[in-house]
């Protein structure tokens, strides 16, 4: 069967809103349609008491080993406080040209920088994030152009001025990629 879509796996409780504006930006960007799945992850082996945080290594892997095998790429959303060893936090990870990413919505709130909570703001940030963790499953790397999406981001106001969709030069490269996946099969 050849894969056809993408597939978003809740990890947690997402309003279906949100979840049709992420799948949305999905299609427009990918062009596949999205499947929404929801999964009772158990993070407990994932968490590290003295960092109080996530490991986002482990929690990528398990979102790998459940993913649906006829889905072109997968991604795992969640609502915790995400780390790998080298960095402080991360707001998603993902196999460049793999399968699988995440995005967790926890370092994207407001209140956590003594801000006023702003839940529109908030899930801009997180359609940003979830679209450029997609963007490496699929081969692209970080992009100097600063409005692009793939534009590398160490904080919150690095997402606030990015749009939620590809320069040109990495949508051409997007195309690109695709072009040849489809060539050779998926």
């Amino acid at each position: 069967m050849e894969k056809e879509y993408i597939t978003i796996i809740s990890g947690g409780h997402f309003e279906k809103n949100v979840l049709r504006v992420i799948s949305e930006d999905i299609t427009r960007e990918f062009h596949y349609p999205v499947i929404q799945q929801l999964y009772s992850f158990d993070l407990s082996c994932y968490y590290h008491p003295g960092r109080r945080q996530y490991d986002a290594n482990g929690i990528l892997k398990e979102v790998l080993e459940i993913s649906p095998p006829d889905s072109i790429k997968s991604i795992g959303l969640f609502r915790v406080d995400l780390f790998i060893p080298i960095l402080t936090y991360i707001f998603g990870q993902a196999f460049l040209n793999g399968n699988t990413g995440i995005a967790s919505l926890f370092r994207l709130k407001n209140e956590l920088y003594g801000l006023e909570q702003n839940n529109p703001l908030l899930i801009d940030r997180f359609r940003k994030v979830i679209i450029h963790e997609l963007g490496h499953t699929f081969g692209l790397i970080h992009c100097p152009y600063p409005n692009c999406v793939m534009r590398s981001s160490t904080y919150v106001e690095d997402l606030d001025q990015k749009k939620n969709c590809f320069c040109k030069n990495c949508q051409e490269e997007l195309n690109r990629m695709r072009g040849s996946e489809l060539m050779i099969g998926g």
